[in-house]
This record gives C-alpha cells, structure tokens and sequence, in this order.
C-alpha cells in the first residue's frame, strides 16, 4: 500500500499527468472491449497492436528511471523508436466498400503481377494498348563479377600511355648528352626507363616513372658483400668493396672519388648527382625545348623530377644501378648513418616470372596483381603493399595454387588478401627469390596494424576494397 501511494504521489507530482493516463487507460480498455463488434476481428488486432505500443511508451514515460544505469535513457531511446517503427508497419484494416462504389464502371481491367514487380499504387490508368514500362528484378552480382568489372574500369588514359613515355625518353636524352659533357671521365651507361607502365602493369593513371641510370664498375677492383654481414643485418643491402689497393692504388677506378672507408657509397654518388640535377643542368631551357616544365625536387632525398605538361603531370626518379654476380643494387641506402649499402631490386625478376606463369597456363596472375595495386593506390592505409609485396604473395601462391584461370580469380583474391593478413599478423614476408630478406621489414609497426586491420575485415567482404 506504501508503494502504491508513493506511486500516485509522483505522478501527482508530474502535475496530474498520473490521472490523464488512468483516463486513457480505462478509455483503451473500453475500446478493446468493442472492438470486436465495430470493426471485425482484423481490426480489432490491428487497434489491439497499436494500442499495446502507445501503452508501453507512456509506461517507459511515467517508470522512475535507474540513476545508476547509464545505458537507460539511450535503451528507452532505442525501444521507443521500435515502438514507433511497429506503430508505423501495422497494416490498415481493408477500407470498406461503399455501396455507391459498386455502381461505377471499372476504369481499366486488373493487370495481373509479374513476379519480382510491384504493384501500382498510385492508381494511375493507363490506356490500353500503352507499352508496359517493365522493372527489371534485381541481380545481385558475385564477387568475381565484380572483379571483372572493376578490372575494366582500370586501364591507364591513352593519352598517358603514349605521350609519358614520350616526354620521358626526350629527358632521358637530354640528361644522358649533359652527364657526358659534365663528367666524361665517369663511365655512365646508357639511361633506360623503368616501371609499371612500359611493363603493362600500371592502373588508373600513370604519374611515375623511373629513369635508371647504369653504373659501369671493374669486377676486377670491386666485389660484393652480403648485409647479413655488416652492421644492418639485412640481406635485401649489399655493400661493393674495393679490393686489391695493395696492386690497384686509388684512383686506377674512377669511382674511387666515391669511396668512404674502402666500400663505394650510394649516399656520395647521390649527392654528387643531386647537386648536378639542382645546380648545373639548364631545366628551364630543356622543358621550353619539349613543351613542359621540369622542376628539381629540392628537399628529397631521392633524385626526382617534376613535370608539368598541359596534358600530363609526372614525377621521374633517377636511380644509379649496379648490376654485378646476377644482382641488381639500386643506389637507396637507408635512413640512418649508413651510407655505404645499396639496395638488391627483385623488380625485374618479379615482372618477367609472373609474365611467364602466365604464358604457361594463360593464368589471370597479371590481372589479379593490377586489381590489387588498384586496391592499394586507392586506399591510402595500403599504399606500401603495392608492387612488390603484392607480387611475392602472388608468386609464393602460384607454387601452391595451380588453378589461376580467370574463371578462378575471385578465388585467387580471396587467398591473396588471407595471405597477406597472414603476413601481417607475423610481420614476416619472405621473399620469392631470397627467403632471408623480410619484404616488411622497412614498415613501422604501426603501419603493419592498420594495414592488417583494413584487411582483416575485407576477407569476410572483399568488395569494399573494390
């Protein structure tokens, strides 16, 4: 009886909204009772329904809430909107026919429904005779038909494909003429251009392209040594010693003038070529000649260029390349007082063993690598998975995985993407043709989680990648 009292003093309170609810809760229940005989038995479930509803939201309304739980006012929130949402979903009861109806004529004769169609409710007629406007039903694609359509929506402009390999020889003539007027006595070879798009490799737009410029060296005054045997423990570095000083003094190279403690350096060379690409060579006089403008990078530490062109923007990196004993050491030491590694690019041998996997089996190798370095130049989180470690997944794959037709490729995603999480979670991808340099090992370990994250949940739904 406390209670009760309690009860009716609060809604007292609530200036008198206790006895409004006790009037509309006696007049609920007179209509429940007749509702039956005024409007049938579906009517009277459909009142019944959305009678229970309004009662539990003045229920929810007039209950003391619990202080000391937090989630109350967002619960009653959330159930007060399903209330609503089954108030708003009660079907109408059916209107009752009128007798004046039954005397006018039909309009037009029902049309029967085509399954997978909705019907017209806006009762709008239409002539006889009118051509039908038929919707088709919807077709829910599958993920390698997603695939494929995506793969079309890839290719490079063609206006990119022709005219930067153009514009990027005609630079790489002009600095090859400057680099033998400056420095005759160093034996360059010849500049060549490398890349995903001479290779068929590149997506959505080409705005990259390396210019790798040969370094000749005498294998009789220079050799090779591992990085598992310097201080970086790494074997992707190698380090190119000067030998026999004792018969072959310095300066019987000339790229002795580069040496810092008996081992060439990639960090002199750099800055040597840096200094050349900034200060000596007459950019502005070469991109009038060719109908651009080419700007030296001046804070990088890579030697680069931009080109602006009144159809194309592109960025060229220089590299020194030593190719010596089957290895090709690109000048990119890394970030640190070592300034004496070069880097072992596996690029070549990647892009001509997935071609030839592909030419044996008339695989989708190629197509699967340009969908995923799609995926990851689009999303920015994934931006240092693409090219290389893509293409080691895929290679180490292809050792197992015999069946890369195209009818399979939605499959092949599928494992490429578990594979790389795979990786991730160990920090570990060994590569194809050297198991003992880690493909990771140069990203921080906050870049391998977020990484890992985005795809770890795209391998329950793969098309939001696409």
């Amino acid at each position: 009886m406390a209670a009760f009292w309690q009860q009716r003093g609060r809604r007292q309170e609530n200036g008198g909204l206790g006895s409004v609810i006790d009037g509309l809760g006696s007049v609920f229940d007179v209509l429940l009772a007749n509702a039956r005989l005024v409007l049938g038995v579906s009517g009277a479930a459909v009142l019944a329904i959305a009678t229970l509803a309004v009662k539990r939201l003045i229920d929810r309304a007039t209950s003391p809430r619990d202080e000391g739980d937090p989630k109350a006012e967002q619960k009653s929130l959330e159930e007060s909107w399903q209330d609503l949402a089954l108030i708003k979903t009660t079907p109408k009861p059916p209107k009752k026919q009128r007798r004046e109806d039954l005397s006018e004529p039909l309009l037009s004769p029902a049309q029967p429904l085509v399954p997978g169609e909705a019907p017209d409710h806006k009762g709008c007629t239409v002539p006889l005779g009118a051509p039908q406007a038929k919707s088709s039903p919807l077709r829910c694609l599958t993920l390698q038909e997603k695939l494929l359509s995506h793969s079309s929506q890839l290719a490079v402009p063609e206006i990119q494909v022709s005219l930067i390999p153009q514009l990027a020889r005609s630079i790489c003539t002009q600095l090859q003429n400057f680099l033998r007027s400056k420095c005759p006595e160093l034996p360059f070879g010849r500049l060549f251009l490398s890349g995903a798009l001479l290779d068929g490799l590149e997506v959505l737009a080409a705005d990259h392209i390396h210019l790798m410029l040969p370094v000749a060296l005498d294998t009789g005054l220079w050799s090779l040594i591992s990085g598992e045997d310097t201080v970086v423990r790494n074997p992707q570095y190698w380090m190119i010693k000067r030998i026999d000083l004792g018969y072959f003094p310095r300066g019987c190279s000339p790229w002795d003038r580069f040496i810092v403690g008996r081992y060439l350096s990639s960090s002199v060379l750099n800055e040597t070529l840096h200094k050349l690409l900034v200060a000596s060579i007459n950019w502005p006089a070469i991109g009038g000649l060719l109908g651009c403008a080419i700007y030296p990078v001046m804070a990088s530490r890579e030697l680069k260029l931009e080109v602006k062109h009144d159809q194309v923007d592109l960025s060229i990196t220089l590299f020194p390349v030593v190719e010596m004993e089957d290895k090709v050491l690109l000048a990119v030491p890394p970030e640190g007082l070592v300034e004496n590694l070069w880097l072992e690019s596996f690029y070549r041998l990647e892009v001509l063993r997935v071609k030839e996997l592909d030419a044996g089996d008339s695989g989708a190798r190629q197509l699967c690598l340009r969908i995923l370095n799609a995926v990851c130049k689009s999303q920015p989180s994934l931006h240092k998975l693409g090219g290389s470690p893509v293409t080691h997944v895929i290679l180490h794959l292809s050792d197992t995985a015999s069946d890369w037709a195209e009818e399979s490729l939605a499959d092949r995603f599928q494992q490429v993407l578990e594979e790389l999480v795979a990786s991730l979670e160990k920090g570990v991808l060994p590569s194809y043709f050297n198991p003992k340099v880690n493909l990771f090992s140069g990203l921080l370990e906050e870049e391998i989680d977020e990484m890992g994250f985005v795809l770890y949940r795209a391998i329950s739904e793969p098309e939001v990648l696409l």
